[in-house]
């Protein structure tokens, strides 16, 4: 049995060697397209530790929210309240799920303090721990709120944020905050926000960006990686990434080159390395990419590996392409 001395230099070292864990998750964006399969068949891999419902694109300035989730179900006819079910399936496999504000479409913005507040309010009574009798996807708590701000005015989503986490904290509960910047540094729509308030998780877009994707080499990404990381000590922060090449305009890395080459590069140079983000689910089951990339990922290894391994598309979620 260890010696009390011992034990309690055991308990001094582990927050120490927690801190500098570079053992990751993935998390992945669910609801854009109906080919992808169920949000419960995305949890059931058990590939994902995050995943984000895509998208309320209609909020703010006293608009009528609007939930979007492509093929999936009509919020407005009530027929997404089965989502309840498998929402809490995810939970019960320590699968975080979330909200999507915004995207690269819809009618949203914030036009007052008061309006960031009218909103998180709305979000927490229909989304989050709160009570309405029109809650879109049934009686399930989600368990937090992500920021996918792409278009618009950048102002007044630091409140709305802060005003989300009051509630949670009024309520006894917690509210997880994440947000999906463009790797350029400060995010323009998002900077002010994550200045202001410290989000969980910052899943940073990796693509569609070319002087910080992968089209401009892996020096491109180490030194955004080094920006964002430094900048959000506070937050766990994710490499964002597309699923095939077929899901965004640049910055696709295949699997090989993300485990031989990025993955080495950036993870020993942070502590708040939180793993990847994947755009889409759909097109991750086409690919097999996360089934490639997980064990990696996970790793808290930074080790380059001696192998690459195949994608075993056999082992894909039920998903069909279009």
């Amino acid at each position: 049995m260890a010696s009390p001395s011992h034990l309690l230099l055991i308990a001094l070292l582990l927050p120490a060697l927690a801190s500098f864990s570079n053992a990751g998750k993935i998390a992945v964006y669910w609801g854009q397209n109906g080919y992808e399969g169920t949000l419960a068949e995305a949890c059931n891999t058990d590939l994902y530790g995050y995943v984000v419902l895509a998208f309320l694109t209609t909020f703010g300035n006293s608009q009528n929210p609007v939930l979007n989730l492509a093929g999936h179900c009509d919020p407005p006819s009530g027929t997404c309240r089965y989502l309840s079910a498998e929402i809490r399936q995810c939970q019960s496999k320590d699968i975080k799920v979330l909200l999507s504000l915004g995207g690269a479409i819809g009618s949203y913005w914030l036009s007052s303090s008061d309006d960031a507040r009218n909103v998180s309010r709305y979000l927490w009574d229909n989304y989050l721990g709160g009570s309405s009798s029109s809650r879109p996807l049934g009686d399930a708590a989600l368990d937090g709120i992500d920021f996918d701000i792409e278009h618009g005015s950048p102002d007044h989503y630091g409140d709305l944020a802060q005003s989300l986490v009051d509630l949670g904290k009024q309520a006894g509960t917690r509210v997880y905050l994440s947000a999906a910047p463009q790797c350029p540094f400060p995010d323009q729509l998002l900077g002010p926000a994550l200045r202001a308030v410290t989000f969980d998780y910052v899943w940073v877009q990796f693509y569609n960006n070319p002087s910080c994707d992968y089209s401009s080499g892996v020096s491109a990404i180490v030194r955004a990686w080094i920006t964002w990381t430094s900048n959000l000590p506070s937050s766990t922060v994710f490499l964002g990434l597309p699923a095939s090449q077929n899901a965004a305009g640049s910055g696709y890395i295949p699997p090989e080159d993300l485990i031989s080459k990025v993955l080495p590069a950036i993870k020993p140079l942070s502590s708040n390395y939180g793993g990847i983000m994947l755009w889409s689910r759909y097109f991750d089951g086409i690919s097999g990419y996360s089934i490639a990339v997980r064990p990696y990922v996970l790793s808290d290894q930074i080790d380059k590996p001696n192998s690459v391994p195949q994608i075993d598309k056999a082992n894909s979620l039920n998903v069909r392409e279009e």
